[in-house]
């Protein structure tokens, strides 16, 4: 556990040896209050700092960034006037130099000792940050054992990226408080790091050991630039031409079957089998939820990933209203640091449910479209597989659009709308047929761009498969990054107005 880390200690463990430079002034001010005063010297003593934070520079597998470290052994690691202009100066300090910011908070909240003086301090630290994150600069926090009250509720958790040390108590009111003001227990299960996790609160658990290699990976993708558009004359993938000749075409029921085999290759498989450099993060529902959420480099190509996953071999899991509030807040950050963003559509559909109801999943798919179609940063959506009904619109708006050769877009599943029309699911296949729900015909309707073929079923093949498709995500991304942002954004508007203008 990281709380039995000093803010030294924890530093040393993620930067280069011998790279950490303190930031830090001397403090000069000294409290009236003879008792508090002597509370400071002899947290002074005790831990060998004379403040509850630690700020400087250092470098993590090479690269510069910015450390603001607090000491839990400092009177709980609580903010008093002092730390919070130790670090608003340190996060401004780094926003001016360009820097990377990792904070590593650990508190009990604000200094009780200060009241409402030190309180109000959590909008001084809060303001610089957001100045940081508006420069496009990566700000990312790991929260430690505990941080709690208005450390969690600010700075704490305003990274593009939330990390959290395993078995963190992390939350808003203390138990004693809340016990005190409620008159009874709080669960202990709350407000653990792994609770807020598996709701997409926390991007990742890691624990103290792992964060440099976490950071480090993180970072190599926040602060890389894009490599520049090939060549015309460059070897172009093998796609297949679109609108394709209708004998290329795969039997559309037959293709909705092969993107349900067990063994096709998902999201996961995907980035795996293609990136050069990946951090999978956290998701609603954990590493096996419906969501993939990752930051990766393909072929020289950083970039954001937000992705569907089936669950082969067993029951689909519904894609929630909690993975489309962790999709636009992914999106955002992707924006922020001026990184594009890919989506990969590979879902049954959205959840079902009463549940889904009351949380607001068609209400998160609104707004969903509207932040995706909004958003200022290259898009690149790929159809991976199944295609079913808002959950997978929901990830579809962008400035171009991949899809698998068997992948297909569809209001509902097929048996759903055997269901509607004839009143029974015997009629799915056919239906299937007669909707244009593949991807070529996705392709005549202004949807898809390319179409990456399968031969014929990237179960068969999936080396070959994610090889074409990932040179496909790659060659895109360069395309797009390259284009004047005025430029894209104009032929967004052009592409989404123009959608399913030939079906009539």
């Amino acid at each position: 556990m990281s709380m039995s880390l000093t803010a030294h200690q924890l530093i040393g463990l993620l930067v280069d040896p011998g790279s950490f430079v303190s930031w830090d002034d001397p403090v000069t001010t000294e409290p009236r209050d003879a008792e508090y005063r002597a509370s400071l010297t002899r947290a002074r003593e005790r831990t060998g700092i004379d403040e509850a934070v630690v700020t400087g520079i250092g470098r993590i597998g090479g690269g510069q960034a910015a450390l603001i470290a607090s000491e839990f052994g400092f009177l709980g690691g609580s903010i008093g006037v002092a730390t919070a202009e130790r670090i608003t100066r340190a996060v401004e300090q780094a926003t001016a130099a360009r820097l990377p910011l990792i904070a590593l908070p650990v508190s009990g909240g604000t200094r009780m000792q200060e009241g409402s003086a030190a309180f109000l301090c959590m909008l001084r630290i809060t303001a610089a940050v957001q100045a940081h994150r508006a420069a496009g600069l990566p700000y990312l926090t790991y929260l430690r054992n505990p941080t709690m009250g208005g450390v969690f509720a600010s700075w704490g958790t305003l990274g593009h990226l939330v990390f959290a040390e395993p078995g963190a108590r992390l939350g808003f009111l203390g138990p004693r408080v809340y016990e005190e003001l409620r008159g009874v227990q709080l669960p202990p299960d709350v407000q653990r790091a792994e609770t807020l996790a598996e709701r997409g609160l926390v991007d990742a658990v890691v624990a103290p050991e792992e964060l440099r290699e976490v950071l480090r990976r993180s970072l190599s993708v926040l602060t890389r630039r894009a490599l520049p558009a090939p060549s015309p004359s460059a070897s172009p993938v093998p796609t297949v031409p679109v609108p394709s000749a209708p004998a290329e075409r795969p039997d559309a029921w037959a293709a909705v079957l092969r993107t349900r085999h067990p063994d096709r290759p998902g999201t996961r498989e995907l980035l795996r089998r293609t990136t050069e450099e990946l951090v999978l993060l956290d998701s609603p529902g954990g590493r096996d939820g419906a969501l993939v959420r990752a930051l990766a480099v393909l072929d020289g190509q950083p970039a954001v990933v937000v992705g569907q996953q089936r669950r082969a071999g067993a029951q689909e899991r519904p894609f929630t209203a909690a993975d489309l509030r962790s999709v636009r807040r992914t999106a955002r950050f992707a924006e922020q640091l001026g990184l594009p963003l890919v989506t990969v559509v590979d879902t049954a559909g959205a959840e079902l449910s009463v549940q889904a109801e009351l949380d607001g999943v068609a209400v998160e798919i609104a707004h969903c479209l509207t932040t995706l179609l909004s958003l200022r940063t290259p898009v690149l959506a790929v159809l991976l597989g199944q295609g079913s009904g808002g959950g997978a619109l929901a990830l579809l708006p962008a400035d171009r659009v991949l899809a698998a050769g068997n992948a297909w877009l569809a209001p509902l599943p097929p048996e759903g709308a055997s269901a509607i029309v004839h009143r029974d699911g015997s009629h799915a296949p056919e239906l299937a047929r007669a909707q244009g729900i593949g991807a070529h015909d996705l392709a005549a309707v202004g949807l898809v761009d390319t179409v990456i073929p399968e031969l014929p079923d990237a179960a068969d093949e999936p080396a070959a498969f994610c090889a074409r498709l990932g040179h496909a995500v790659s060659t895109a991304l360069a395309t797009l990054t390259a284009t004047p942002t005025s430029d894209r954004l104009t032929a967004r508007t052009t592409r989404h107005r123009r959608l399913g203008d030939l079906v009539l």
